[in-house]
């Protein structure tokens, strides 16, 4: 027991001089090692013949964007697919159901669905499954549609709605947009 007691300890300034040594040779490792992947993952710079070419790209790029706006305003509509497409592809695109929820009211949810007719499409049973689709909507909650499963479960109550109103005319739906905001 008396060894114990008698025994000193260390001296503090040794300790001190050791941590900070320690710190400077951590820190001079971690610069190193940035520096080395640095090195390895960044892109090496361009010359100046590369440089050129990327700028006369983007202004091409750019010229032809602003042709784009000026000219064609009036087909923008026309991108994408069309709202009653022709009897060849039996597409039908609704328009987008933008609607809150039932709990959480604060919570917005939007759609936009393509419908695949068999055969020509029929404009008036498109706008009854569009409205069946948004009262639906209003009936569901944030909690059922959470999450890659709840999606699946409300593409699966969707398709067997659209599958009961068209008695069986229209093929599939396709989710074009689902958002929730």
């Amino acid at each position: 027991m008396e060894d114990l007691d008698t025994a000193s300890p260390a001296p503090k300034g040794a300790s001190k001089v050791m941590t900070i040594a320690a710190l400077v040779v951590l820190t001079l490792l971690a610069g190193g090692g940035g520096w080395l992947v640095g090195g390895v993952v960044a892109p090496k710079p361009l010359s100046l013949e590369e440089a050129k070419m990327v700028e006369e790209a983007k202004a091409a790029v750019a010229h032809k964007k602003a042709k784009e706006a000026g000219g064609e305003e009036a087909n923008n509509k026309d991108e994408g697919l069309p709202r009653i497409a022709t009897e060849a592809n039996g597409v039908v695109q609704l328009d987008a159901i933008t609607t809150n929820l039932a709990y959480p009211t604060e919570n917005w949810i939007r759609l936009e669905i393509a419908l695949l007719f068999k055969g020509a499409p029929d404009v008036a049973m498109a706008e009854q499954i569009h409205q069946d689709i948004a009262a639906y909507m209003k009936t569901v909650s944030l909690q059922q549609i959470q999450g890659p499963r709840g999606f699946q479960y409300l593409k699966d109550d969707i398709e067997e709605r659209v599958d009961l109103r068209s008695e069986g005319r229209v093929t599939n739906v396709i989710f074009r947009t689902f958002v929730i905001q």
